[in-house]
């Protein structure tokens, strides 16, 4: 008689990790999420060989990496995220994204222009930067060659941890004992003068770092933008000058320089395409339109294990194994009953910080703006990041703004103009502006009415401030999609419209994200699996997570199949 399967597994390998859900569908995996990790994973899972399903909760597939048409189909925007860089390269040729329509264009140069006419430009070009800066502050130029050298040496130093599974520190375990060995062998060539320097840069404000170095307001408000990016943070908040390394390890080719970005070609939304693509190509079912309502658990003699999950409209879904891409508070507070998780874990998510003050204005325009500092439209200048921060005070006044319960006076604002280098983006002629602003209350994120007047005039505020360095440019705007607090997180899933799925802060870092104990990705409940952006190695569009936890994955499938080879005896010791 053929054996019975309930999934793609064994009828005995079902039995160890758990019985399956009486008449549900059944998969070896279930990925609740369809972002890039969730994708990611999926594609991962389904090369080698898994039956995989992705649940995702909206009609389209990314998450926060997506193309949107809310002018109508003319015009593509990346609703929220918009450029690439933390995407490994090696995940990059793994999953062959090329062949689904993966490619991405380099982007220029920081531009910061100013109302009294002038712009710092950082060239990539050592020349025509130095020119620049010297403009502003001669002495600055010399200080920002050891600034580029120093941080590229200290992001080469964290750059390897961030792609890294962190260990449990302070676990006893042998597994645990063998990972903390591992981190410090990658920790050997950090010498003295570098153990201090990480120290000090990721307990310090960026301003800590900036304002001692450089004398001009220009460069240190530049710099200082990379450090609060994101963030419920102000440039004088320890911590931030961490955020700004973060920023800062990336690369698109795996030669350029620390820190390179790019667009990709069809907006954001044609990378989660890609790794779609590449997901189906492997054979794993991606579903849209799924929102999960609960993801199932069994308890057992052992401990609780994963079985599946539940759609809202009640479909239920059967697998071992369940990796879930959602936030911890809505994966951990929301989908699991509590009941099979421990206090302090719940206690560790209840805790985690997630607050925001960003506002993601995405514009289309009849015409390039027209800076007054650069009036011919370079595609050097108009193809790289415009930065709306004339110091760093402006970037702390915002921010102060906000705490103090009132959207910013004086947003700052992150612009980007992709369809420069990408013209499927909009008519001949026309052009999609990107501008991811800060800050405004972080309350926001739970009262859509009370805020929708205030969020307009602070949308209006943002495209003055653009218009105050590009005359014009107003007048320009055909149409204007705004996305605040609320929308991030009832929208997107963004809980507290915050991007990285938990604040960046020292205390919410590598072996605390998300919870102590569980940074490796694993969870209190066997066979649930986590990887979405509050994970080490998340924040950004990295698919870290997505790909560290498919090792793990794997790690603990061959060691329950040696388990099972071992005699009873053995087992227990």
């Amino acid at each position: 008689m053929a054996e019975i399967r309930c999934c793609a597994l064994t009828a005995a390998s079902c039995h160890r990790y758990g019985d399956c859900v009486q008449g549900a569908t059944a998969f070896d995996v279930i990925v609740v999420g369809g972002g890039h990790n969730g994708l990611v994973a999926s594609a991962l899972l389904a090369r080698e060989g898994l039956r995989v399903c992705v649940c995702e909760a909206r009609e389209v597939l990314g998450g926060a990496a997506v193309s949107e048409h809310p002018f109508g189909p003319d015009h593509t925007v990346t609703a929220l995220s918009y450029v690439v860089s933390l995407l490994p390269p090696s995940l990059v040729a793994d999953l062959q994204l090329e062949r689904h329509g993966y490619h991405v264009y380099p982007q220029g140069p920081y531009v910061a222009p100013r109302r009294d006419g002038r712009a710092l430009v950082l060239w990539q070009d050592a020349r025509r930067r130095a020119a620049a800066i010297a403009a502003f502050a001669p002495d600055d130029v010399e200080a920002y060659a050891r600034w580029r050298h120093d941080m590229g040496r200290l992001g080469r130093l964290v750059g390897p941890l961030l792609g890294g599974i962190p260990p449990a520190l302070g676990s006893h375990r042998p597994g645990d004992l063998a990972r903390q060995a591992w981190m410090l062998r990658r920790l050997r060539s950090i010498d003295a003068r570098a153990a201090v320097d990480l120290t000090r840069l990721v307990s310090s404000s960026i301003a800590d770092l900036v304002e001692p170095r450089f004398a001009s307001d220009a460069l240190r408000g530049v710099l200082s933008a990379s450090g609060v990016i994101g963030t419920w943070a102000g440039p004088r908040s320890a911590g931030t000058g961490y955020v700004m390394l973060h920023h800062h390890l990336g690369s698109l080719d795996g030669e350029t320089p620390s820190g390179a970005w790019g667009f990709p070609r069809g907006g954001m939304g044609a990378v989660s395409a890609a790794l779609a693509g590449a997901a189906r190509s492997f054979g794993a079912e991606l579903r849209t339109a799924s929102p999960v309502g609960r993801i199932d658990v069994r308890a057992t003699a052992s401990g609780p294990v994963a079985a599946g999950v539940t759609l809202d409209d009640g479909t239920r879904l059967a697998a071992p194994v369940v990796v879930t891409t959602a936030h911890p508070q809505l994966s951990f507070l929301r989908l699991v009953e509590r009941e099979h998780l421990p206090p302090d874990f719940v206690a560790d998510i209840e805790g985690w910080r997630s607050r925001s003050g960003v506002v993601k204005v995405n514009l289309a325009v009849d015409r390039l703006p027209v800076f007054t500092a650069h009036p011919d439209p370079d595609p050097a200048v108009y193809g790289g990041t415009i930065v709306l921060a004339e110091s760093l005070d402006d970037l702390e006044s915002a921010f102060t703004d906000a705490v103090s319960g009132r959207a910013a006076e004086l947003p700052f604002a992150d612009v980007c103009i992709p369809s420069v280098l990408d013209d499927s983006l909009a008519p001949a002629g026309q052009h999609v502006v990107s501008m991811f602003t800060q800050w405004v209350p972080h309350t926001w994120a739970q009262d859509q009415h009370a805020a929708a007047a205030a969020l307009a005039a602070y949308a209006d505020r943002a495209v003055a401030r653009m218009d105050a360095v590009a005359p014009g440019f107003a007048d320009s705007v055909l149409h204007r999609q705004v996305i605040g607090p609320y929308e991030l997180e009832h929208t997107y899933g963004l809980v507290g419209g915050n991007i990285f799925h938990g604040e960046l802060t020292l205390g919410q870092m590598f072996h605390a994200r998300p919870a102590a104990g569980y940074a490796d990705l694993r969870t209190p409940v066997r066979g649930l699996y986590q990887a979405g952006s509050a994970t080490h190695g998340g924040g950004g569009v990295t698919g870290i997570p997505g790909r560290n936890v498919v090792r793990q994955i794997l790690t603990d499938r061959r060691r329950e199949r040696w388990r099972r080879r071992l005699p009873v005896g053995r087992q227990s010791r």
